[in-house]
């Protein structure tokens, strides 16, 4: 549901966007505002400007969910191309190391993947948005400068061999926010005693997207184009679709007014303790709220118009 307001429509819910190769996801998510004429919008889980794939992009006052989408786990196919680095970690960058060897076998390959499942740490690229006494990490390695970066500790709760012909390497990888592919790759070409690069990035999907069918810029231009305003809100998907398997309570008028304002209510004995999803009525989320050990319905985030 939208309606038109003087900044421009008022869109609600998310777009599962399949981000093309090339542009950055700033540069997708401006594209995607303009063809629906949106108020307001914002996208959640960069993606390099070389990656493909899923780009969740929240309209109105779903950008308030933005925060748990970038918390959410991530699951990639990438592929490594051995024997030669650059500075950037993937294809886009300069190349600064060749090594012919040695050229490790499938069977060396799946016993060194097994090393990197689980808990692991690892130390973010200099091309990476991170900041380093304010200045992000990418504009520092674009001077030429390296700072010292702390390890971090990520998880990859999956990562398979899809297939294998040196120097490329295909895999498959589920793993929690804020790892870097780039990194892993690099990591696993040095414990195999050389050096390596992303060729080819798509992520699949963005917990708890799995699945979810998603939508191109062409499409999203052909719909524009052709003024169907319906069939572009057809493709955003209600905001507590990024909140499965919450619980959920529903408000009588009095009740819902009074948390759309911010204000904390008597929370019925039934509901469970902990976040839930508030609805004013059936379908439409309110807010996001604590039920607190005093048993207060305490806002986190209103949704409320």
């Amino acid at each position: 549901m939208s309606a038109t307001t003087a900044r421009g429509r008022d869109v609600r819910g998310i777009l599962l966007l399949d981000k093309p190769r090339g542009i950055t996801s700033n540069r997708a998510l401006q594209r995607v505002k303009r063809l629906y004429g949106a108020a307001k919008a914002g996208h959640t889980g960069s993606l390099d400007p070389l990656a493909t794939g899923m780009l969740p992009i929240c309209f109105g006052a779903a950008t308030r969910l933005g925060g748990f989408l970038l918390d959410a786990g991530k699951t990639y196919r990438v592929t490594g191309r051995f024997g030669v680095a650059t500075d950037t970690g993937d294809a886009d960058g300069t190349v600064t190391e060749r090594r012919d060897g040695p050229r490790p076998t499938e069977s060396e390959l799946l016993a060194a993947l097994a090393r990197f499942r689980g808990a692991i740490d690892q130390t973010p690229p200099m091309y990476s948005a991170l900041k380093h006494d304010g200045v992000r990490l990418y504009k520092l390695a674009r001077s030429g400068t390296e700072v010292p970066r702390t390890p971090r500790r990520v998880s990859i709760h999956e990562l398979r061999l899809e297939r294998y012909a040196w120097p490329d390497a295909e895999l498959f990888v589920r793993c929690s926010k804020g790892t870097y592919v780039r990194t892993l790759v690099g990591d696993l070409a040095a414990a195999l005693g050389t050096v390596g690069h992303v060729t080819e990035l798509r992520r699949l999907a963005v917990e708890p997207f799995d699945g979810e069918p998603m939508t191109t810029l062409e499409t999203l231009a052909a719909l524009a184009a052709d003024g169907d305003t319906a069939a572009l809100d057809a493709r955003v998907l209600p905001a507590d679709r990024a909140l499965p398997g919450w619980p959920s309570v529903l408000l009588t008028a009095e009740a819902a007014a009074r948390i759309a304002h911010g204000q904390s209510v008597a929370a019925d004995p039934a509901w469970p303790g902990g976040r839930v999803k508030v609805y004013g009525e059936p379908g439409e989320l309110l807010a996001i709220a604590e039920v607190t050990p005093e048993r207060r319905l305490a806002p986190q985030r209103v949704f409320a118009r």
